[in-house]
């Protein structure tokens, strides 16, 4: 995956967390509850485009911060 488009993502997801009230720590414990293997820190990574995002995350987060696809890929 191009570099920029997953900062691009990553920053569109850490806003979306914001304006819902999420912390890091919580984003990452509801991705666990949800049977996804993910900690604070990958979070983080993903926020800044260090690390990829596999499609499960993507899914779940979209249904933990109550969004559509588009906003987070637009």
């Amino acid at each position: 995956m191009n570099i920029e488009i997953e900062k691009r993502i990553g920053k569109k997801i850490k806003y979306l967390r914001e304006k819902a009230g999420i912390t890091q720590d919580g984003l990452a414990a509801k991705l666990q509850l949800c049977g996804c293997d993910i900690t604070r820190s990958a979070v983080a990574k993903i926020e800044v485009g260090q690390r990829h995002l596999y499609p499960d995350e993507i899914i779940l987060i979209k249904q933990i911060l109550n969004i559509e696809y588009e906003d987070i890929f637009k």
